[in-house]
């Protein structure tokens, strides 16, 4: 998922995504455990995926504290 697509949804639409990613993430890992898994690249896509969203989480965060404070 890119970046921009991703700035543009809410924080719940964020929450939501990255509760799909990480139970996704978590299967793909079982799988691996298993054999099963052929596409070893897609787990390390769903990992930066997670880490896009929780960054994009704090920047959202900073912002609002940012006003807040001012």
């Amino acid at each position: 998922m890119k970046t921009k697509e991703l700035r543009q949804k809410t924080a719940a639409e964020l929450e939501k995504i990255i509760q799909e990613k990480r139970e996704k993430l978590g299967s793909l890992n079982f799988d691996l455990a298993g054999g099963k898994v052929k596409n070893v690249k897609e787990i390390r896509e769903s990992r930066k995926d997670i880490a896009r969203i929780l960054t994009l989480i704090k920047e959202n965060e900073g912002k609002t504290e940012g006003a807040k404070n001012q």
